[in-house]
């Protein structure tokens, strides 16, 4: 089939389960609300679609880079799951590659989704009041962060030549986004909020002074320490 012998492609009920499970945690963790918010979950659903439809659909940058990877790698199977991971290919397709792309894709994913969940605990436990503890106390938007965290890691797993030219767009979208929020906090919350940015001046990546503590209090291990655990 197409010339291989371990095609591993055109399974389009995984492709449609995937979109909908990763849409469905960043949506409820994100919760987007108004024009602007849900516009820009558009571009998240649109990467999400562009990048699980190469993954088991169809493999548009496999097939426009075979050739180069027929010539520089001939002993390998373009078309098979293994080598779909491109990074794995320019490492030299061995098992060791494998495992640490993987590895740390998953390690960068784990990472993202925890930051995402740990921003939605405290904004709805917050309950429209401002929150400025917890890990906020870090980062001003730490649910973007975890966003770019889950895209960076599906560009280490499975770069393609369309998520790959999105990344930067959706990133974009999401900082002018965080600036638009910011503008709205200043007028709903003042001096409050204008304190807030000065004690927290990151936006999405933590102090260097400060990361210490951002990643105790990822992990939960700040609040169990306090709690006497």
């Amino acid at each position: 089939m197409h010339g291989y012998d371990d095609y591993a492609y055109g399974m389009w009920v995984v492709v449609a389960f995937n979109i909908a499970i990763f849409v469905f945690f960043t949506v409820s963790f994100l919760k987007p609300r108004g024009g602007q918010q849900w516009r820009n979950m558009g571009v998240v659903i649109a990467f999400f679609v562009a990048l699980f439809a190469e993954m088991y659909g169809f493999p548009l940058t496999i097939y426009l880079l075979v050739g180069w990877l027929g010539s520089a790698y001939p002993a390998l199977q373009p078309f098979s799951h293994k080598f779909g991971h491109l990074w794995v290919v320019v490492f030299g397709g061995s098992n060791t590659a494998w495992a640490l792309v993987m590895g740390l894709s998953i390690v960068v994913m784990l990472a993202g989704y925890l930051l995402l969940s740990r921003g939605w605990t405290r904004i709805h436990g917050a309950e429209g009041r401002l929150v400025t503890d917890g890990i906020y106390e870090y980062v001003r938007h730490p649910q973007y962060t975890g966003l770019f965290l889950v895209i960076v890691a599906f560009l280490i797993q499975w770069p393609t030549l369309l998520t790959v030219f999105m990344a930067p767009i959706l990133i974009f979208a999401y900082v002018r986004l965080a600036k638009s929020e910011e503008k709205r906090a200043l007028e709903e919350f003042g001096r409050s909020y204008t304190e807030y940015m000065v004690a927290t001046p990151a936006r999405f990546i933590p102090s260097r002074e400060s990361w210490a503590l951002f990643l105790s209090e990822l992990l939960g291990r700040r609040r169990a320490k306090e709690r006497g655990f």
